[in-house]
């Protein structure tokens, strides 16, 4: 489906909470008429051609607001400084910035400020705002000065330690509040998360939190990618106000194109990560579900959610993703940890197509960037076979969505949000958002109408759950193992949903410019566990290809 396709038709979600009378058989009716076409993925409905929007710059929150702890310890850190690390830093991958902190050339300290002062100085109230940072963590230039003291003692355990890196604002972190770019989490201050943990376990710092379509996109339904009350409204650094910045996680996407940080963490239900990735040409890995925790997100599907890395570059993506890896056996989906650290990156630069074989939809070939992308994998000796995609759907999707989020939020709510908000489920965030809907909630919350008013009960949704994996599994099995394919070749966020439901991993990589200039990436999906052969085939891609070139704004 294309990623523009509007879906009113499909979504006339009913509510019943604005009508005192009606009745709970009413309400199943409703749901059941309202729900019946939802035969279509959430990345389809995240990604809409917007134009013109109702909010840009934040009305809940200024620069001014996000700066104030932490300006007054950079009076130290000027342009002259900006300017002399602006050619080592920018569009530089994590082992040309380890291979200068090791020549002493910049200290962490200095890499950190560097960051920031980018961030304080494009990203809000001007002509190039992208609004794509939510906020930043007090404490980095701090933990920064104690990465270089322990570099100095020679602790540095892991390539990304020291590294900058920002997290999509539905990723608990100490410091900030975790608010998923809604009003009603302003307050939301927790702990780490289980995968904060394992980033800053390998040196990594926090450097602060990304923008992202509010409640990852599973909120509004009417708004464009990328807005959040909290945050505003993300643009792409390619062209702002021009070309959709994909979502949910869009503030990762845009932040990382612009050079705001090493690396982003990034979250996929269905093309969360693709997307932005895609449309941001950045580097974007979804991975098997359970590989990395779920502990600590604001969660929409405990049976679809994952984080994952976005990034400049494929050998980022992998060592990030080798950071952040691991069992965490309050995730109900964790898989045991079988590598060692240094698994995911570890002889990339080796990678080789040759005898890969490939499945590329035939209905993609009249995409002349996808058709230039398959020629230079052959160039590297991978074998293309065209092939007709499985007649199958995704019934019940947004069913599937409704009834985990229904039960996963108040999860969330009682074991990792900050005690005080005193929410226990979305009735609670949609009466709280009635209270100053013009703040809270421009372009209405019609999804989480849905989602209060689906009935699903626990049958029905291991009927959907069920459903959905077989369609899912099946329609890239049948041609992987009929063809004997190590992979399928995708654009963007393509195949998103069918990815998402079969549990498989997908990465998505710069594959160049359509005649407008919009960014569009080239997606390879696997079996379950295959992120490492995901990662190579990328990287020769990428090396090959050179697709990539850094937004002209810039």
């Amino acid at each position: 489906m294309h990623k523009y396709l509007f879906l009113s038709a499909f979504f006339i979600i009913a509510s019943c909470k604005n009508t005192s009378t009606t009745t709970s058989e009413d309400v199943k009716d409703k749901t059941e008429t309202a729900v019946d076409n939802t035969d279509t993925d959430l990345s389809d409905i995240s990604t809409k051609d917007f134009r013109e929007f109702k909010v840009l710059d934040s009305k809940n929150l200024t620069k001014s607001e996000i700066w104030e702890n932490v300006s007054p310890k950079m009076d130290d850190f000027t342009e002259a400084d900006y300017n002399r690390l602006k050619a080592m830093v920018i569009e530089k991958d994590i082992p040309t910035l380890q291979k200068l902190r090791s020549e002493n050339k910049f200290t962490y300290e200095e890499l950190v400020k560097f960051y920031l002062y980018r961030i304080r100085k494009y990203d809000r109230e001007n002509d190039k705002s992208l609004n794509s940072v939510i906020a930043v963590n007090p404490n980095v230039i701090a933990e920064a000065q104690q990465k270089d003291r322990e570099f100095l003692n020679r602790k540095r355990k892991h390539k990304i330690f020291g590294m900058p890196i920002l997290l999509k604002d539905n990723i608990n972190a100490s410091g900030m509040a975790t608010t998923a770019g809604a009003l009603a989490l302003k307050n939301n201050t927790t702990e780490d998360a289980f995968i904060v943990e394992q980033l800053k376990e390998q040196g990594a710092l926090i450097l602060g939190k990304a923008n992202l379509s509010e409640w990852a996109y599973f909120f509004c339904g009417d708004c464009p990618s990328g807005y959040s009350a909290i945050g505003g409204q993300t643009l792409n650094p390619y062209g702002r106000r021009v070309f959709d910045t994909g979502g949910s996680s869009s503030g990762s996407g845009a932040s990382v194109a612009a050079n705001f940080a090493v690396a982003a963490i990034g979250s996929e239900t269905s093309g969360s990560i693709l997307s932005p990735s895609s449309q941001n040409s950045v580097v974007g890995l979804k991975p098997t579900i359970g590989l990395v925790s779920r502990s600590g997100i604001v969660p929409i599907s405990s049976t679809l959610d994952t984080a994952g890395p976005m990034t400049k570059f494929v050998v980022d993506n992998a060592i990030v993703l080798d950071a952040m890896f691991g069992e965490d056996e309050s995730d109900s989906k964790t898989i045991y940890s079988i590598w060692d650290r240094n698994f995911y990156d570890k002889d990339l630069m080796n990678a080789s197509l040759e005898g890969k074989r490939f499945g590329a939809p035939k209905r993609l070939m009249e995409n002349k960037l996808y058709v230039d992308a398959l020629d230079v994998l052959k160039s590297k000796g991978a074998e293309i076979v065209e092939i007709d995609e499985e007649s199958l759907g995704l019934p019940n999707f947004i069913r599937l969505l409704n009834v985990d989020m229904k039960r996963d939020l108040p999860a969330y709510l009682e074991n990792y949000a900050n005690k005080d908000l005193g929410f226990k489920d979305v009735d609670d965030i949609m009466a709280f958002n009635l209270q100053d809907s013009l703040n809270a909630m421009p372009y209405g919350q019609r999804l989480f109408e849905g989602i209060s008013a689906d009935m699903g009960d626990d049958d029905f949704l291991e009927k959907i759950r069920d459903t959905l994996y077989r369609n899912g599994k099946l329609y890239f099995d049948k041609p992987l193992q009929s063809l004997k394919l190590d992979g399928f070749l995708s654009i963007n966020n393509f195949h998103a949903g069918f990815a998402a439901v079969a549990e498989y991993p997908a990465i998505t990589v710069p594959m160049g410019y359509d005649e407008d200039g919009e960014p569009k990436g080239l997606t390879f999906i696997s079996i379950r566990l295959r992120e490492k052969q995901l990662l190579e085939w990328a990287y020769v891609y990428e090396q090959a290809s050179k697709a990539r070139k850094a937004p002209t704004l810039f």
